[in-house]
């Protein structure tokens, strides 16, 4: 059965979208059929995938039609990128601001704007072993579509103070359209993303955060600060075997990956 999973935290700059597309990527890389999907009209999971296309890859997305319009005309598969061997992307682009007035002047009711784009999805899921949703960190439509159409989510946590008040509420929120719309939605847990490698301050939010949400809702494993993860926004998503970021960046997120299966693995029950 397809996983989706939704990255979020109610915080921006946190490494949500960075995490959401090392996740797609990572998985891809393990023979799984991944889809993206970049549901914040800014657009920086598209600019980092489509970045590793033309840099990395030499190669140029195809496409019929951007997210938006495919969305308006029920069919996400004409938006489809296929970025690398088992990776596809849903792009965001700038008309994507229009998601929410459209299911405004559509739709009535919050439950038909919020499962709207679940619809559409089914579609199209079974075409893949993992989707992974990289919403706004804002409370719109844009994260309610996103947790409808998903069964887990994963909250990134840096550690700063303001990351961990945002990823209180983003879980407050979960809980509640959880319960409002009856949906078959676990957290999968919180990874933290390290802002100064074993600082006293990354201890403290650690701890804090070990306290708010249950020490084994904690990812073990945690993302610590890479310069060369910070590079990929500029040079595309390299994976040089010979070199040693390179290969620290992503043995780093194989890691989180196989963490990530087995929280899955225990929820199910397997």
């Amino acid at each position: 059965m397809t996983k989706v999973i939704t990255t979020g935290n109610f915080k921006g700059g946190v490494g949500k979208t960075t995490n959401a597309v090392m996740f797609a990527y990572t998985l891809s890389k393990q023979n799984k059929k991944c889809l993206l999907i970049d549901l914040d009209p800014q657009a920086n999971a598209t600019d980092l995938l489509l970045n590793t296309m033309s840099s990395v890859y030499q190669t140029k997305p195809v496409f019929k039609e951007t997210l938006f319009e495919a969305i308006k005309h029920k069919n996400l598969s004409e938006a489809l990128i296929n970025v690398k061997d088992n990776l596809d992307l849903l792009p965001s682009y700038e008309d994507l601001q229009g998601y929410e007035r459209f299911l405004y002047s559509t739709f009535d009711d919050d439950y038909s704007q919020d499962h709207y784009f679940s619809t559409l999805l089914a579609n199209i899921k079974d075409n893949y072993d993992y989707i992974i949703l990289d919403v706004p960190p804002q409370l719109n439509k844009f994260t309610d579509s996103a947790l409808v159409s998903s069964n887990y989510v994963i909250v990134i946590l840096q550690t700063q103070e303001r990351s961990l008040r945002g990823a209180e509420k983003y879980i407050e929120h979960l809980l509640q359209i959880q319960g409002d719309y009856k949906l078959d939605l676990d957290l999968l847990g919180v990874l933290p993303v390290l802002q100064q490698n074993g600082s006293e301050l990354d201890l403290d939010v650690i701890n804090d955060a070990n306290e708010s949400f249950g020490e084994q809702n904690i990812y073990t494993h945690k993302i610590k600060q890479m310069a060369r993860l910070k590079r990929f926004d500029r040079t595309g998503i390299t994976d040089n075997v010979k070199d040693v970021n390179d290969r620290r960046v992503h043995a780093v997120y194989k890691e989180v990956v196989e963490e990530t299966i087995n929280r899955m693995k225990m929820l199910e029950g397997e």
